[in-house]
């Protein structure tokens, strides 16, 4: 209850102000005018309102489950961001293409004149080149974070590359190597050559990477479209522990490195090296992704998500369960 007369009036002058401005939404000329004050008093008014808490603002979104689902990802996990796209039932290409849109617009929203971009191949990235539309330039480089496999437009990582900076009105710098050595010696001799060695150093040094985040599980995942010879035994890898692929290599269910062989031979950073990077963005879609997606948040690999609903709720589903039975 106010004390005075006076303090109601004041406070009734004040709600009247708050309402005209939020709810009508007047201008503070506007009000000034209707209520024949100053506009230096109508600002001090609402200024006072909001100190005292009498504006409350509620925002809602028409995809507000979408919202809920981004918030307890983030609650359950070390992600600082997530972004969830809606989802249509049956159709893995137009899921794909609404990830793409959504890293699109969240890469130009993150990045500033004079950034690092560090990226990886695959289709998920390959639709967020393809869906990005800039209304400006921006004085950015883009490098490649492992070495490329001609063939398909989505794991030559030269060309996305180079097609990002196209986009962007920035610069390429692109790694001219295979991602896969074929011994190890051979291996640690081109990351020591000068013009890959200069590209992998800026990829370590990036300010904004955006990765792709691969499955092992089915026949046709990317994985298998990276090996210059006769793919390793699917089953015998999922035997062993490896839950996806992540930067090339084939990660364990806590996100480390797997001990396997063709690992010692990628021409890639390693994923514990995008650790210092300030965002490194996940993107992906797809049931398959599900498993890789919470190995990799296991390994902090990434602190940024982007995928579409079913793919998000499934991972936040098992990240509880797992918290439940531990």
């Amino acid at each position: 209850m106010v004390e005075n007369k006076e303090e109601f009036e004041s406070i009734r002058q004040m709600h009247t102000v708050l309402s005209l401005h939020y709810l009508e939404e007047m201008k503070q000329s506007e009000i000034a005018v209707r209520l024949n004050l100053s506009t230096s008093k109508v600002n001090r008014l609402i200024a006072q309102g909001k100190r005292m808490g009498m504006v409350k603002i509620v925002i809602e979104s028409p995809y507000q489950p979408l919202v809920d689902l981004e918030n307890g990802l983030v609650a359950s996990t070390n992600l600082a961001n997530a972004i969830v796209t809606p989802a249509v039932a049956g159709n893995p290409h137009t899921n794909l293409q609404q990830v793409g849109r959504a890293a699109a617009n969240h890469l130009l929203e993150t990045i500033r004149d004079g950034d690092v971009i560090a990226i990886t191949g695959g289709k998920a990235v390959s639709a967020m080149v393809q869906n990005l539309n800039p209304d400006q330039s921006f004085d950015v480089k883009v490098v490649p974070l492992t070495g490329g496999v001609q063939g398909k437009y989505y794991t030559d990582v030269n060309h996305l590359a180079t097609q990002l900076a196209e986009r962007l009105g920035g610069t390429a710098m692109l790694l001219h190597a295979p991602l896969f050595a074929e011994t190890r010696e051979q291996r640690d001799m081109l990351m020591e050559m000068g013009s890959i060695k200069e590209v992998l150093d800026l990829a370590r040094n990036a300010t904004v990477a955006v990765v792709g985040i691969g499955s092992i599980r089915t026949p046709g995942s990317s994985y298998f479209d990276l090996h210059p010879g006769p793919n390793p035994g699917r089953q015998l890898l999922l035997d062993g522990g490896v839950t996806g692929e992540f930067l090339a290599h084939l990660i364990l269910g806590d996100g480390s490195v797997a001990d396997y062989p063709l690992n010692s031979r990628i021409v890639a950073l390693n994923p514990s090296e995008l650790a210092k990077c300030p965002v490194t963005i996940g993107v992906a879609s797809g049931e398959e992704k599900v498993e890789p997606i919470c190995a990799a948040l296991a390994g902090h690999l990434f602190n940024s998500l982007i995928a579409d609903e079913q793919t998000a709720t499934a991972v936040l589903e098992n990240i509880r369960e797992e918290r439940h039975v531990a």
